[in-house]
């Protein structure tokens, strides 16, 4: 294959590449535009160089954007933002004002709709579902709070989404056809993902193991962990380099950030884990409203998700739990959606096994929330040669999309009415 056929086919991967897909973008593009663009306009919450962090939902959207977050957690991705910064600098000449919120806004727009189309893209041509189902799955994660909040704010998670969306479905591809994934494609992606948050990193070798008859074959044992090596130790090599080869740094703000995101709260644990991990990234919550203030003095208010407070939302979180479990059950057998499953218990062991954020683990949805539509979608393809299994599915879902449209939207009236009060 020569370099223009494999160009051509990398831009087909990460794009829209069909009709279907590039109406689904622009429909992405310009519904969440549209909330972003009206938000960064006549509010100050996206940026305010005045406040340091968590003006809403705990998104640290000045930390991230003027240095790309602390080093520990988010070792490479001050360059990225760099970037984004400088880009927004440019269209508003250098001044932070509403067109730099806008620039923020639409490229976090660009990266969400563009992870909507990656997730199309998985369920047309890796499960290969009708197009009826996938348009009903995808309308149902475009509806996550997780996406709504993404689609304006400028933030890690909002391209690790689509990053790991976009890796998971090229890894699909390759595995589906019984190839391994290249040493080229593992070091970007580690690079890219471990770089803009850590703990992604360990995703990237999860399809490795699924490769065909890997365990079969010393030679390819061996190939698979060279892959692995050059990949980490240029990943360290780029991480100490910011650091200046300073490694003591990273243990000791490592142990630091573990002690402060890991203490325990004052809500009960299987409450923090079912409203905000597993209930927050797609059914917004109450919200709750907190004082805070800069360094420097600077008084401002801060919004939280709060716990859910009527049974319905726990009725709902349960039923798509029930709904995941069951397609990862049909489909064991399944190393796709092995990979997918894997990949999601790394951060079921992060935020709810070692705790660490847990307390605001709505906001990490951008690592993992992906895995809901696409195992939904093996559900549905699990039952693809009974209609009457399908039907119900289908019509479960639709029910949970109305509830979930009515609960988010009326929960973003609420989010307005802060910006109203507080943001103008």
């Amino acid at each position: 294959m020569n370099f223009k056929q494999k160009s051509t086919d990398i831009l087909k991967t990460i794009f829209p590449s069909e009709w279907n897909e590039f109406f689904l973008f622009i429909f992405f593009l310009t519904i969440y535009g549209i909330l972003g663009s009206f938000i960064a306009l006549n509010y100050r919450i996206i940026f305010d160089n005045r406040i340091p962090w968590d003006a809403y939902f705990s998104f640290d959207n000045r930390a991230i954007i003027m240095t790309g977050g602390g080093f520990e957690r988010h070792p490479l991705s001050n360059y990225f933002f760099d970037g984004i910064r400088n880009f927004a600098f440019w269209i508003s000449n250098g001044k932070m004002d509403s067109t730099f919120r806008l620039v923020l806004a639409l490229c976090s727009n660009f990266a969400v709709s563009l992870s909507l189309v990656q997730i199309f893209k998985y369920l047309k041509n890796i499960i290969k579902l009708p197009l009826k189902i996938s348009l009903l799955i995808i309308a149902f994660f475009a509806l996550f709070s997780t996406n709504i909040l993404l689609s304006f704010t400028p933030e890690t998670y909002t391209y690790t989404l689509f990053l790991l969306v976009l890796f998971n479905y090229f890894s699909a591809l390759k595995l589906r056809k019984d190839e391994k994934i290249s040493g080229v494609a593992m070091v970007l992606s580690t690079v890219f993902l471990g770089g803009l948050t850590i703990t992604n990193a360990v995703k990237v070798y999860i399809p490795v193991l699924f490769e065909k008859k890997l365990f079969w074959n010393w030679k390819k044992i061996l190939n698979a962990k060279l892959r692995v090596i050059i990949s980490i130790l240029i990943f360290a090599l780029l991480y100490l380099n910011r650091l200046n080869f300073n490694y003591h740094l990273i243990f000791q703000k490592t142990e630091t950030q573990y002690e402060k995101f890991s203490n325990p709260k004052i809500t009960p644990l299987w409450d923090m884990i079912s409203s905000w991990f597993f209930g927050g990234n797609i059914l917004f919550s109450n919200f709750a409203i907190r004082d805070y203030h800069s360094l420097k003095g600077f008084k401002y208010k801060a919004l939280f998700m709060d716990v859910y407070s009527s049974w319905i939302p726990y009725v709902f979180v349960v039923i798509v739990l029930i709904l995941i479990l069951w397609s990862y059950g049909k489909n064991f057998k399944n190393k796709l959606v092995q990979i997918l499953m894997i990949s999601f218990l790394v951060d079921v062991i992060i935020h709810c096994v070692l705790k660490f954020g847990l307390h605001t683990s709505y906001i990490y949805g951008g690592h993992f929330v992906f895995v809901y539509p696409l195992l939904l979608g093996w559900l549905f393809f699990a039952y693809k040669n009974s209609p009457k299994v399908q039907s119900i599915l289908y019509a479960i879902t639709c029910v949970l999309v109305v509830y979930l449209g009515i609960n988010n939207f009326i929960r973003m009236e609420e989010f307005f009415d802060f910006l109203n009060a507080y943001y103008k």
